[in-house]
């Protein structure tokens, strides 16, 4: 079985992410207003041929993690509309369901909210050789809860101080802990807010938190700067992700974490396929004893 190496750093990988997406900075260090750029665009052909590479990869990145026995968490932050959902559905596309899956907690129940704020999220942190991808997770409670007054300040206060705390643990456990925040501008989550409006199969994501949410824009910037200087540790540093190009993004972002994990090609050789039985005194039932689903389509 041939072994191909991928050899990568988390700085470099980083240099990776950002290529193509970064937004600019201004003499003084400050970033231009993103509504007076022009993004950047990526025809589907292209984005699709680079997307299957890189799904290809992460294939072979799942082969190496289940072979090594590693514990991958892979969270995903940003606002509403910033593309997290989406660009979990393209990593995981091609993935083995059995080792890689998606957590996606709705409302803590009666009973969770009694228990210590983190219990509810360790229940889905994965064992040896899993990958679990957090689409919004324990940072409920550094953004939403606090913007929309669904914690106290105590609350509030005792999850900035335990969290860099908790996220350590996790990364001396031995789990690879990997946090991404997708930025959108303002402009660009209004049109994908309207764009969700007018599509009946996409409306059921704009949910009133959702509105509200979009009501204190302001407020929800503050409790994200406060979160990443909170947070923001050298164990489990948070990458942000330029995301008003959702292709561009989808790709960075899987470019980049295929980097920060080195893994070798464990793909396994074609198989040679047994011959099928042959038919010898079978006889298939009627069709007529059989419920067919209408053919619609021809």
């Amino acid at each position: 079985m041939s072994k191909q190496k991928k050899q990568a750093s988390p700085k470099n990988a980083s240099k990776q992410a950002t290529n193509g997406a970064a937004v600019a900075e201004s003499s003084d260090g400050r970033s231009p207003d993103k509504s007076e750029m022009k993004p950047k665009q990526m025809k589907r052909k292209a984005y699709e041929a680079e997307l299957y590479k890189l799904q290809t990869e992460m294939v072979k990145l799942q082969w190496w993690v289940r072979d090594q026995g590693l514990k991958v968490v892979v969270v995903f932050e940003g606002r509403d509309t910033a593309g997290k959902g989406g660009t979990i559905k393209r990593i995981m596309e091609r993935l083995n369901p059995r080792s890689a899956r998606v957590v996606a907690l709705g409302v803590p129940t009666e009973k969770e909210k009694t228990q210590w704020y983190f219990q509810r999220y360790t229940a889905y942190l994965p064992a040896a050789g899993e990958m679990v991808f957090f689409d919004r997770s324990w940072y409920n409670r550094a953004l939403v809860e606090w913007v929309m007054g669904f914690c106290t300040d105590e609350e509030y206060k005792e999850f900035m101080r335990s969290c860099p705390e908790f996220e350590r643990m996790l990364v001396r456990s031995g789990i690879i802990l990997v946090k991404y925040w997708l930025s959108v501008s303002d402009e660009e989550q209004e049109r994908r807010f309207l764009q969700r409006n007018h599509d009946p199969a996409r409306r059921w994501k704009l949910s009133p938190m959702d509105l509200e949410a979009r009501a204190r824009w302001v407020d929800y910037s503050k409790a994200k700067d406060r979160m990443m200087e909170h947070t923001d540790i050298k164990q489990a540093p948070w990458y942000v992700v330029d995301a008003d190009v959702k292709r561009l993004a989808r790709l960075n972002i899987m470019r980049h974490l295929l980097g920060l994990i080195p893994y070798e090609d464990l793909t396994p050789e074609p198989v040679e396929l047994p011959p099928r039985q042959k038919n010898v005194g079978y006889v298939r039932p009627p069709i007529t004893d059989q419920t067919f689903v209408p053919e619609y389509y021809p």
